[in-house]
């Protein structure tokens, strides 16, 4: 089966694989290459998967849709981290996401701020 992973602006894996392991929203899952098609809406975590000639690998995965549909795995990520060694990929992940957590929180701050100014303009208007 071949799987395809796009994070916003790129394409970040496209492999052939033989078995894929997941956390949706509903649970955790197994896809093999004969697997019912389906789509899970994935929950932030880890994405392991397994190719024939390389062994296991894993990514460090935001949320995100995986759609399996024929012999094609397709995963649209927010964010993601890829690596083979699992304490490298958690401090990545770590890092990168709660970087980026830092930065939209004070974007939504902000757009909050914007938001009662807006909210209290109308208000002034009104009267």
């Amino acid at each position: 089966m071949r799987l395809l992973v796009h994070v916003p602006g790129e394409q970040l894996i496209d492999v052939e694989v033989s078995k894929v392991e997941a956390e949706g929203t509903e649970g955790f899952f197994i896809l093999l290459p004969n697997h019912i098609d389906m789509v899970a809406a994935l929950k932030p975590g880890l994405l392991r998967y397994v190719t024939p000639d390389e062994g296991e690998h894993f990514l460090g995965v935001d949320e995100g849709v995986l759609v399996k549909c024929g012999s094609e795995l397709r995963v649209a990520l927010r964010r993601a981290v890829e690596s083979d060694d699992l304490e490298r990929l958690w401090d990545a992940v770590a890092q990168q996401f709660l970087d980026l957590d830092d930065h939209e929180q004070s974007a939504r701050s902000a757009l909050a701020r914007l938001e009662t100014g807006a909210i209290r303009a109308l208000m002034e208007i009104e009267r």
